[in-house]
């Protein structure tokens, strides 16, 4: 805790505060999922929506880049979409007679991929190197993206017309994935008779920065896990792999992510230390979408809820 308290001000703390109440200011009625979204961006992680469209996706991308000073790109992913549209070209310029390179949309700190499974699996996967590290390699040359690098994409359900199944592989690289579901109804009733939310996310005031964002990061790295907690994960894990009902289990890499986003998640309600709590609270989002059922009827999220229930915290 003292090494946490040692790296974050109060100013920060306070501004962190203020940050998350501003995004639910703006995504009415949803503060879990809007916490998630703030896991995902201090775990150094990406994050994956998957919802009925017009429930809030892209408010809730546009609300945080706004919130949190960060440069902030947004690409609709179409089935005639085109790996460089979204990386980058090069392009012969005759005066120097050089290929000059033009970047693409994925050169910003929060790119909104939207409606990901739209476009086809080679398109997809141009996202591939960028999420897992941070850079991307066109005719032979490597590019680093700026930090901090957040992806946040969002999906229909996949019995949608029009949509490619994203690969294991590219689920992967997500470290949450999530649904804003409907509002309840007192929050609908302010949507529906408050101001535009493109026009109040205009008007947003950062309350962080880069700087402040790297620095969470580096915060949030550093809040302590027990022996008995990382006991507790690698425990969840091995359940998962002899789980009924469950073909592939977790990988360790999935274990690793789920320290990660607790590590965040504590630091995000004020504690340096993590509690078994904050892995149950995380852990269908993490692992849902990294669990393959025997059965493509049994939904991922059942079974990641029934192996939670299988592991018993010491």
């Amino acid at each position: 805790m003292s090494a946490v308290r040692e790296m974050l001000t109060d100013g920060l703390r306070n501004a962190l505060k203020a940050a998350q109440d501003q995004v639910n200011a703006l995504v009415l009625g949803k503060p879990f999922e809007v916490r998630l979204a703030f896991v995902a961006l201090l775990s150094d992680g990406h994050l994956l929506i998957e919802d009925l469209p017009g429930l809030g996706k892209t408010t809730l991308a546009h609300a945080l880049a706004a919130t949190l000073g960060l440069g902030f790109q947004r690409v609709q992913f179409t089935s005639d979409l085109l790996p460089a549209d979204v990386l980058g070209v090069s392009v012969y310029d005759a005066a120097s007679r050089q290929f000059q390179f033009h970047p693409g949309p994925v050169f910003t700190h929060v790119l909104l991929a939207d409606e990901i499974n739209r476009a086809p699996p080679r398109t997809q996967s141009a996202l591939l190197e960028a999420m897992a590290e941070h850079q991307v390699t066109l005719d032979g040359t490597t590019r680093a993206l700026p930090a901090p690098f957040f992806v946040i994409a969002t999906q229909n359900p996949v019995d949608l017309s029009g949509t490619y199944p994203l690969p294991d592989s590219q689920l992967d690289r997500f470290l949450l994935r999530m649904a804003l579901g409907y509002p309840n109804a007192e929050s609908e009733l302010a949507l529906l008779a408050g101001a535009d939310r493109r026009t109040l996310i205009s008007r947003v005031e950062p309350l962080l920065s880069v700087e402040d964002v790297l620095a969470l990061r580096r915060a949030a790295a550093e809040v302590h896990a027990s022996e008995a907690l990382v006991g507790y994960v690698q425990a969840l894990l091995a359940r998962s792999r002899a789980h009924p009902g469950v073909r592939v289990g977790l990988s360790p890499r999935a274990g690793i992510a789920l320290l990660r986003a607790a590590r965040a998640y504590a630091l995000l309600l004020g504690r340096g230390h993590v509690l078994p709590e904050d892995v149950q609270a995380l852990f269908a989002a993490v692992a849902a979408h990294r669990l393959v059922a025997e059965a493509e009827s049994v939904p991922a999220a059942a079974l990641a809820k029934a192996i939670l229930h299988a592991v018993p915290v010491d």
